[in-house]
């Protein structure tokens, strides 16, 4: 069964402070975690032709441009999307509009959606620096780092395991092998949706009853 609270108190904490965002990915984005993917994908042989016919998908995602700014503001906004899609108005008129103002009111998904885009994109600029590359192909060199590929590769093959309809909603354009770099920030939204999908609307309207309770007690 699901952690209601918990799931709830994510998400609130998100909404109340959409800059929070900026700490859960630095937090993941760390080099030593990469370096620790790395060391686990030369010893684990199982999977190595598989992990190589995935490669070969993120060499041709590369070369489509998958790495822009665009992408990943698209790749977030899906999960987003998929979220509200099973909010009701009046639901996201209260949650949002209780934190963002009147004036701002459902706009507070984009305003998520923009810190998280801009956060991933900092931080892995600041990873690339310190690699030397050259800032325009920042993104493009840290998904080349061996940890950071591992990493992708292996993150997205946990959401296809743990949370097949969000991964449905990401593969068709590659987006799966973003996810490594927001995932922090969008997790409790994907738990949700994972909820409404395994558990039903009942316990998914449970913890929005929850996330509302949070953000009018704060």
């Amino acid at each position: 069964m699901a952690d209601i609270d918990d799931i709830a108190t994510r998400i609130a904490g998100i909404i109340l402070s959409p800059d929070s965002v900026y700490g859960l990915i630095n937090g993941a984005l760390t080099v030593p975690v990469d370096f620790g993917y790395m060391v686990y994908g030369i010893f684990d042989t199982g999977s190595r032709y598989i992990h190589e016919t995935m490669r070969i998908r993120m060499a041709d995602a590369i070369r489509n441009d998958i790495l822009n700014h665009h992408h990943i503001s698209e790749a977030v906004k899906l999960v987003f999307t998929e979220f509200n899609k099973y909010v009701s108005e009046t639901e996201q008129d209260k949650i949002y509009r209780a934190v963002f103002t009147s004036f701002i009111g459902r706009m507070g998904t984009n305003i998520i959606i923009a810190l998280i885009t801009a956060s991933v994109l900092e931080r892995v600029s600041f990873i690339s620096a310190s690699f030397r590359y050259q800032p325009i192909s920042a993104l493009t060199g840290v998904l080349l780092i061996g940890g950071m590929t591992e990493r992708s590769i292996r993150t997205s093959e946990a959401l296809e395991t743990e949370d097949p309809e969000v991964y449905k909603l990401l593969r068709p354009r590659d987006y799966d092998l973003l996810y490594f770099l927001f995932k922090p920030s969008v997790q409790p939204f994907v738990d949700a949706i994972h909820v409404r999908m395994t558990q039903g609307e009942p316990t998914f309207i449970k913890i929005m009853d929850s996330v509302e309770k949070k953000i009018n007690a704060a």
